[in-house]
């Protein structure tokens, strides 16, 4: 036990370890959160990597679609190419010489994380290059080539519509 009643011996006699800490620990992030570091780090290397380097300021969507094209020589998901045997079949029955991509649901959770990413770290949401028109619409492209290349349709879910009463405020026997 240590000679100072009351302290831990660990704690020792610093007048700091009596203060507050003013950086307290932040709570630990949830996978989201890591996953969100992850990605937003992978495109600033991507960005520094480039000939010449980008500074995010001058980060554009075409630098966002170049990364995603890149990305795709480390998907997992085959995608049949027009002139295949397999394309447009569900199960195709053997191997095949076609690419593996990236597959659409990812790039699609990817592009959510960093459009979220870009904004918390003060871009601007006017001119985040994750959330312009020519990203929604090479998502579109992959998605629906995607969907043809496996012959299956993709249809998009209809939200249910609510069954709300309203009660008519106008009627007292309403209440």
């Amino acid at each position: 036990m240590s000679s100072i009643k009351g302290k831990d011996p660990a704690e020792g006699s610093s007048s700091r370890s009596r203060r507050q800490d003013p950086h307290p620990p932040a709570a630990p992030l949830n996978r989201y959160e890591l996953q969100k570091r992850r990605d937003w780090n992978t495109f600033c290397q991507f960005l520094k990597n480039q000939r010449p380097p980008v500074a995010m300021a001058r980060c554009n969507s075409s630098h966002v679609l170049d990364f995603l094209r890149y990305l795709d020589q480390f998907g997992k998901t085959k995608v049949h190419s027009q002139g295949c045997a397999f394309f447009g079949q569900p199960q195709p029955p053997g191997p095949c010489t076609c690419p593996l991509k990236q597959a659409w649901g990812s790039l699609d959770a990817l592009i959510g994380r960093l459009r979220a990413a870009y904004e918390e770290n003060n871009g601007s949401p006017e001119t985040n290059p994750f959330a312009s028109g020519a990203i929604r619409m090479h998502l579109r492209e992959v998605r629906e080539s995607q969907a043809k290349a496996r012959g299956v349709p993709y249809k998009k879910k209809k939200k249910k519509k609510k069954n709300v009463q309203i009660k008519d405020l106008t009627d007292p026997s309403s209440s």
